[in-house]
């Protein structure tokens, strides 16, 4: 689990463009405003709350689908106004920061 909060919290970032999402068809490629690592805000592991969380079901699914890293390397933030899981894989890369999230 993360003692400390993630580097990019915070900040939006670009989400790879391979990256896909069953519910989001423009997935890849879009703007991600990052608020935490998942076990921060979650208080655990994606995988204990995957049965009864919905954000954390669709990202199970995601992660087999996608062959993602089976770890706690997950952010939650938002695409729109919808948050999503996102293993750190699927960013694309810190250079790619496009801004600090605006209060």
């Amino acid at each position: 689990m993360h003692q400390e909060q993630s580097s990019l919290a915070g900040k939006t970032v670009k989400i790879k463009p391979d990256a896909r999402h069953p519910q989001v068809t423009s997935f890849g490629g879009s703007e991600y405003r990052v608020e935490d690592w998942w076990d921060r805000l979650g208080q655990g592991s994606w995988k204990t709350e995957a049965t009864r969380n919905p954000a954390c079901m669709i990202y199970a699914m995601r992660r087999i689908m996608e062959d993602l890293p089976n770890d706690d390397q997950v952010l939650y933030g938002k695409v729109g106004s919808f948050g999503h899981l996102v293993h750190i894989s699927e960013v694309d890369g810190e250079s790619n920061i496009l801004s600090p999230e605006k209060a």
